[in-house]
């Protein structure tokens, strides 16, 4: 059955694509008609995010969709995973930003970067939606700016010690693994700039903090934290080395 929402092709893009690759986009497209726009507009008046459509979105292998199947994932290509995201945005950018941040910016990083004791734990938990990830690179006072970042990381006997704070963290309230970006060295050294996989529920010292920041109008839905890190330990097992 064709999706109810066909929309239009003015350059002829679905001719270039396979038959797989728009198998997948209208199998997302019809997901997101019969659950997401049904419910999107009381979400964005009551500004929350619908979590109860994360099980439906990692059944159909939203969550890292380009990566290994080894992992978890759906093993798909990036053409694949862009017609995703662009179905997904359709029903709403909120959730979009949710899925995009949990894929791209949290698990490709384990992927590419972590060792591989982290990729097994961490991503077959993300691609089920277990386990929800957010990605701290912006801070208050310099935005997107690694090179003036001021959070910073300490190795010490016990582990790895972050002390900072990051702004705008998508999927900051509901996370249980944030990707923590610092600086390893002196300030002015952006070469020693790291990411720390960091569980959002550690007790040792002081564990990371997540008030809320005001809906925007845009993306009512999207949980966006300040995040501040007192003495909140990584810990050196936890390391993901970048």
């Amino acid at each position: 059955m064709a999706a109810k929402f066909q929309g239009v092709d003015f350059y002829q893009v679905d001719g270039l694509l396979s038959e797989e690759e728009r198998a997948i986009r209208d199998t997302v497209r019809e997901w997101v008609d019969d659950n997401l726009i049904p419910i999107i507009g009381e979400a964005y008046v009551a500004g929350k995010f619908p979590k109860q459509l994360i099980p439906g979105m990692a059944e159909l292998g939203l969550f890292g969709a380009n990566l290994p199947e080894a992992y978890g994932c759906a093993g798909l290509n990036n053409i694949a995973y862009g017609l995703i995201m662009q179905e997904l945005e359709r029903g709403d950018s909120g959730v979009r930003s949710f899925a995009s941040v949990q894929g791209a910016l949290v698990m490709y990083p384990i992927y590419t970067f972590g060792s591989e004791d982290q990729k097994k734990n961490w991503l077959p938990q993300m691609a089920s939606g277990k386990v929800i990830g957010c990605f701290g690179l912006t801070e208050p006072d310099y935005g997107s700016n690694p090179a003036a970042m001021i959070t910073v990381a300490k190795e010490t006997k016990d582990g790895w010690v972050l002390n900072g704070a990051k702004m705008w963290i998508t999927n900051g309230s509901t996370a249980q693994a944030a990707i923590i970006w610092a600086k390893t060295g002196a300030l002015d050294q952006p070469d020693s700039i790291r990411g720390f996989i960091v569980p959002t529920d550690i007790k040792r010292a002081s564990s990371p903090s997540a008030p809320a920041i005001p809906a925007s109008w845009c993306c009512r839905m999207c949980t966006s934290r300040r995040m501040r890190f007192c003495r909140s330990r990584a810990g050196s097992r936890r390391r993901s080395c970048v």
